[in-house]
């Protein structure tokens, strides 16, 4: 296992996951239901589950596209959705 990588990911989206969306559905089902240890548990198998299907998606598709092109495809994306939240589209 390459420690220099696990660190950057773990920081990478630890960072970018600080008061996100995600964090505020938690606290708003949290506070609701009052069963904070079934909303994290949950919370944690969904960001799992996406991270899994994401890592091993981008490992796939990194075979047959140069991952260039795919972080520059990401990046678009990235771009279009804050776009169309600024214009509440999405």
């Amino acid at each position: 296992m390459d420690f220099k990588v696990m660190i950057a990911s773990f920081t990478a989206v630890f960072l970018a996951e600080i008061a996100d969306k995600t964090q505020l559905v938690g606290i708003g089902l949290a506070s609701k239901s009052m069963k904070p240890v079934s909303v994290l548990a949950g919370s944690v198998l969904a960001y799992l589950l996406i991270t899994t299907f994401s890592v091993f998606a981008a490992a796939a598709l990194s075979k047959y596209i140069n991952p260039v092109h795919l972080r520059y495809a990401g990046s678009i994306l990235f771009i279009m959705m804050g776009i169309l939240m600024f214009f509440d589209k999405l």
